[in-house]
């Protein structure tokens, strides 16, 4: 089996509804669909935003890196759309 995860995030105009969101949502799932990728769920993942010499380290090219004690605006979440298909 093989995964494709695409990044989401809808992008509506003011006085737009779910229904616009939905619509973005359902024209990437049938784009990937008609390559043959079957939609398997949107996941929801948290990041943690460091800044680089701000309490932690960012270690040597990234190697060593340690992150910042994160502030509440730090963390942000991003939604993933995953898809699969038989290798």
């Amino acid at each position: 089996m093989r995964y494709d995860v695409v990044p989401f995030t809808a992008n509506i105009i003011a006085g737009q509804g779910a229904k616009a969101a939905a619509s973005q949502l359902a024209d990437i799932i049938n784009q990937h669909a008609a390559d043959g990728w079957e939609y398997v769920r949107l996941e929801s993942v948290q990041t943690l935003v460091t800044t680089p010499g701000i309490e932690g380290s960012a270690g040597c090219m990234g190697f060593g890196a340690r992150p910042g004690v994160p502030d509440s605006e730090d963390v942000r979440f991003v939604y993933m759309i995953v898809f699969r298909k038989p290798a």
